[in-house]
């Protein structure tokens, strides 16, 4: 491969390495053509995409993208999966794959910053995929807010049964029984003024001159009688 090629590879492949969410490393030695091409429509088609590069500009590519750790891994014919999301799936059909075709093997990875072993890699394979996670989040969240709806639809009918329990009840302590306008209830809570008592006419006084009127008349009457003897 000339300089430039390489170059060009190496370029590649750090861009690889810097947008993959994780990198699976495995070794092919073994496998036919045909083998090869069925992996690789089973890693695509779990969100991954196999590649086989020299080892030596793996190296290069993995120190220009700053993984650090690799080297030890990258012994013989390697296969770098690359992993778009989800490292799950893509090791979940490593597992399956080295099942029925033994010469495939798990070597190790990089995720989260961190180098993995053979162990850790497949281990990978027995956690719950992006889709699972998501999937049962939400199936929580579709049952939260179900719950939500029905207790906000059942408090309508909670408050009626209420309602009439203290309609049957005789209504609610301090309630009037029977419903008046608003005016009059508010009629009835302002107090009355009490109007002023009508004063009684004072007695009136027998005025200076009548003892002396009737003096008069009695003398008049005195007189009658002597004309009458």
């Amino acid at each position: 491969m000339a300089r430039p090629e390489k170059v060009a590879k190496v370029d590649e492949v750090t861009t690889e390495f810097e947008g993959a969410a994780a990198t699976l490393l495995t070794h092919y030695r073994g496998l036919s053509v045909s083998e090869i091409s069925e992996l690789r429509v089973r890693l695509r088609d779990a969100g991954a995409e196999m590649k086989v590069v020299k080892n030596t500009l793996t190296r290069r590519a993995a120190a220009k993208a700053g993984i650090q750790g690799l080297d030890e891994l990258l012994v013989g014919p390697t296969g770098l999966i690359f992993c778009g999301e989800d490292p799950v799936a893509p090791a979940k059909v490593l597992k399956e794959f080295a099942k029925d075709h033994p010469d495939l093997v798990v070597r190790g990875g990089y995720f989260d910053g961190e180098v993995l072993d053979e162990v850790a890699t497949i281990k990978l394979a027995d956690l719950e995929s992006r889709e699972d996670l998501l999937a049962k989040l939400a199936g929580l969240m579709h049952g939260a807010l179900a719950n939500t709806a029905r207790l906000l639809a059942a408090l309508p009918q909670k408050q009626a049964q209420l309602m009439q329990a203290l309609i049957d009840a005789g209504g609610a302590p301090g309630a009037p029984t029977e419903a008046e306008p608003a005016e009059d209830a508010a009629a009835a809570e302002e107090p009355v003024a009490e109007e002023p008592a009508a004063e009684e006419p004072a007695a009136e006084e027998p005025a200076a001159d009548e003892p002396a009127a009737d003096a008069a008349s009695a003398d008049a009457e005195a007189g009658d009688d002597a004309d009458e003897a």
